[in-house]
């Protein structure tokens, strides 16, 4: 157990964030110019400005042979899109937004690995090049142009692609389920995995004559899966069965890469394969071959974790009630942390309704945001926290998601707003979970964790840590519980002794 020196529950003060029930604030505050924002929009080009956005935020879809429908690598494939590009990112974290990231810039932890999204200035950029007619600018000006030579892979030129088999869905078919071919993923030594990432390859090659709901291009509304090692006949090997098989984050339209805690890398057996019985295809509204890949990044030859990975179950399928043409309805589900845990990651899944997902830790008297985050079902997105900002949550926190659902005209992924919803695996059915991951920590592991924050940040006395409501207390200490528990023993068999002579006087 820990303990503060001083009884730290006595200090804790109430921290209570209200959080609005829109869809988060625009990308460009009200009263911003682009001299606030330290440019001039008459100096704005395609090469020197706008080109370096394309290239961090955007051409790992839009190009050749990748998601979108669309190629941004040249000054001629994205002239044309230039007033589109405007009004697509300069959206807010909603639905629709491109690039498609949904954090909140106004509640909550800010800072996440591989975050595409555009800054308030680079919004304006963006409309102010649009307006100008979108401008060339100077060839000199231009940054190099991108290597694709990993594949256009987000976690890097990875180590091991695994494909998956081949399914085909009518362009009408309803939702189907079922298992996928086990199929050998191709490592033959143990590896931990560093990174691993999805990629649907598909033969729709736009999006224009799909339907527009759930899916768009996309066929594969999900995949429940592990890695196990299947003997001769075909059947997981019983003997390895313990030591050889592992859980893998839920694959979902559209869903960007996953990195593990560097301290907690999840382990590939040898020869192992894929194995799933879960897998939900959506048709798009044209006959489609499609089939997934999966990019592994291992971490080097001997690494060994130190932190145990932790999943939590937050989230709630009995009471979905989502009334007929109603915008701002709340869904509600807790969790209580039954170990000391880290969060690497928060994921919010919902259905087509889903509008948007806050997740909010509660300890003691202390209640605080973590992160509010648009939905969009064609993009889902999990965002993974920057190692500074993960956080470092003590046993017994209470975890609380509220989905924010849009049962309307105005959400284009629902296909009859008129009606109800509630329950169910289908893409036009719903769920509410947060599938975020993270590692345990021991109360050791704890304190360390927290040390190491401090001096990431610089913290000082008095600092308040957004997501670590023990890091201002640097003085906790792992109490010496090995008294108490002999107390609590001796406190036990005085009782049992007690009422076995009771039982015998009567």
């Amino acid at each position: 157990m820990l303990r503060h020196t001083t009884g730290w529950m006595h200090h804790l003060t109430t921290l209570a964030v209200t959080v609005a029930v829109g869809v988060g604030a625009p990308a460009i505050a009200a009263g911003q110019s682009s001299a606030s924002l330290g440019f001039d929009p008459a100096e704005i080009t395609f090469h020197k400005d706008i080109e370096p956005i394309l290239q961090r935020s955007c051409q790992n879809c839009h190009r050749e042979e990748s998601v979108a429908p669309m190629a941004l690598l040249t000054y001629a494939q994205a002239r044309p899109w230039a007033r589109s590009m405007k009004r697509r990112t300069a959206m807010g974290r909603r639905a629709g937004v491109m690039p498609p990231w949904y954090v909140e810039q106004n509640i909550g932890i800010q800072e996440y690995k591989f975050d595409p999204s555009l800054s308030d200035k680079e919004v304006a950029m963006m409309g102010a090049w649009a307006d100008a007619g979108a401008p060339r600018g100077n060839v000199a000006d231009a940054p190099p142009p991108r290597d694709f030579g990993d594949g256009g892979w987000t976690i890097g030129e990875p180590d091991l692609v695994t494909t998956l088999p081949e399914l085909i869905i009518g362009g009408e078919q309803p939702d189907w389920w079922g298992e996928i071919e086990t199929t050998p993923v191709g490592n033959t030594t143990d590896r931990y995995v560093e990174a691993l990432e999805f990629r649907e390859v598909n033969d729709v090659l736009d999006t224009e004559d799909s339907r527009e709901t759930v899916g768009g291009r996309f066929v594969f509304h999900h995949m429940i899966w592990s890695t196990q090692v299947i003997g001769d006949d075909g059947e997981q090997d019983k003997t390895r069965s313990e030591d050889t098989t592992t859980g893998w984050p839920v694959h979902e339209v559209g869903r960007n890469a996953d990195t593990f805690d560097p301290e907690a890398g999840r382990l590939l057996a040898a020869n192992s394969s894929v194995v799933s019985n879960s897998v939900h295809l959506h048709s798009n509204g044209r006959d489609t071959r499609s089939h997934l890949e999966i990019a592994w990044k291992f971490h080097p030859e001997g690494y060994e974790p130190k932190l145990k990975r932790a999943s939590r179950s937050l989230g709630d399928g009995l009471n979905i009630d989502i009334r007929p043409e109603e915008a701002d309805q709340q869904l509600h589900a807790y969790t209580v942390l039954q170990t000391h845990q880290k969060l690497t990651t928060f994921e919010p899944h919902l259905h087509a309704p889903g509008q948007r997902m806050c997740l909010e830790a509660i300890w003691g008297n202390h209640i605080e945001t973590l992160t509010c985050a648009g939905y969009d079902h064609n993009w889902v997105r999990t965002y993974e926290y920057a190692d500074h900002t993960a956080p470092i949550l003590p046993k017994g926190t209470i975890l609380h998601i509220t989905g924010y659902m849009d049962n309307t005209t105005a959400n284009r992924n629902v296909p009859d707003p008129r009606n109800w919803q509630g329950s169910g695996n289908r893409s036009v059915t719903n769920m509410f979970i947060d599938l975020g991951i993270g590692v345990q920590l021991s109360d050791e592991q704890f304190l360390e964790q927290m040390e190491e924050r401090r001096q990431a940040i610089g913290w000082r006395l008095g600092d308040h840590v957004i997501g670590c409501p023990l890091c201002a207390y640097d003085d906790l200490t792992i109490a010496d519980v090995s008294d108490e528990d002999e107390a609590e023993d001796d406190a036990e068999e005085g009782t049992a002794e007690t009422a076995e002579t009771a039982a015998q006087q009567q």
